[in-house]
């Protein structure tokens, strides 16, 4: 499955950094609206927190 950015939401995604971006677009998601992205930012936070 390859990521989806919706088109409502395309514009505050492509306000993040390109790491942050391709960290997202790897997880293979549907990002439909912002709390899509959102739930996907609190992940790579916690998993970041983790190790």
């Amino acid at each position: 499955m390859a990521s989806y950015v919706a088109p409502a939401i395309k514009d505050k995604f492509e306000t993040l950094s390109v790491d942050l971006k391709n960290l997202i677009l790897e997880r293979d998601v549907k990002l439909n609206n912002m709390l899509d992205l959102i739930q996907v930012l609190e992940q790579i936070v916690a998993e970041g927190e983790a190790e």
